[in-house]
């Protein structure tokens, strides 16, 4: 018969083999990679471009900061770092040794963001103002994606933005940058979809508009409600902040 302590030792070394943390996975990561200061901005979108193929990302005009809400699915609000991040801009193009999914290259980038810029942060609770979406009274104005399958499409114009394949928390994310303030979908919209997001009805005449610049979040809400019936309120919600201990200007390719 196994002695009580010979069987706790092979317990215990089971357990180790066993543990989520006994065997640590390298991180995926680019095969090359490389990032110049950007050449030249891409109008209408503050977050820049950023394309994919498999196996290939393409970023013009991104900040680091971007690259972060990419690589780790977070909004700005979510971000707390030095102003640099949001500013200084870059153009990007990382491959992988083979064909790779977004997902896989937000890996990859995370690898890249803690190699070339030195990136280190913590999680942190934090109780934020936050914009709430929920359905309208009547209900939402969206339609069921054509191509649910299809790459997140967003392309902004000077009075709105056209929008397929998404989910309503994509469309928030995007909306949260501009709103400095986080965004929950409460809507409980599942799926993708398509949409358009005009803001002309919504914009003060010019003839009669006075000395102040009109609200854009109050614009931004009653297109949101009368276009796409969503509602957007103003509530507070426990959020998790990603809290940067150190970061640097890239690394020379």
């Amino acid at each position: 018969m196994m002695k009580r302590s010979t069987i706790a030792s092979f317990l215990f070394s089971l357990a180790g083999l066993l543990s989520p943390h006994a065997v640590v996975a390298q991180q995926p990561a680019f095969a090359v990679a490389s990032i110049h200061p950007s050449a030249d901005e891409v109008k209408f979108e503050h977050d820049g471009n950023t394309e994919t193929t498999p196996g290939t990302l393409r970023m013009q005009d991104v900040s680091v900061e971007t690259c972060i809400k990419w690589a780790y699915s977070v909004q700005e609000s979510q971000i707390a770092g030095p102003a640099w991040i949001d500013s200084d801009k870059f153009d990007i193009t990382a491959k992988a040794d083979g064909p790779a999914t977004d997902d896989e290259m937000k890996r990859m980038m995370q690898a890249l963001l803690a190699d070339r810029f030195r990136l280190s942060f913590h999680h942190q609770e934090k109780e934020l103002k936050a914009f709430v979406l929920t359905a309208a009274k009547g209900g939402a104005k969206v339609t069921p994606a054509a191509a649910p399958d299809g790459k997140p499409y967003r392309q902004n114009s000077a009075n709105g933005s056209v929008v397929k394949s998404m989910t309503i928390q994509q469309f928030g994310d995007f909306i949260s940058q501009p709103l400095h303030m986080p965004v929950v979908d409460q809507t409980g919209l599942t799926g993708k979809y398509d949409f358009v997001l005009d803001f002309t009805s919504y914009l003060p005449d010019a003839k009669n508009m006075g000395p102040d610049r009109p609200d854009s979040t109050s614009i931004l809400m009653a297109a949101m409600e009368g276009e796409l019936g969503i509602k957007m309120e103003t509530r507070k919600t426990q959020v998790d902040v990603m809290v940067i201990d150190h970061v640097e200007k890239p690394s020379a390719n």
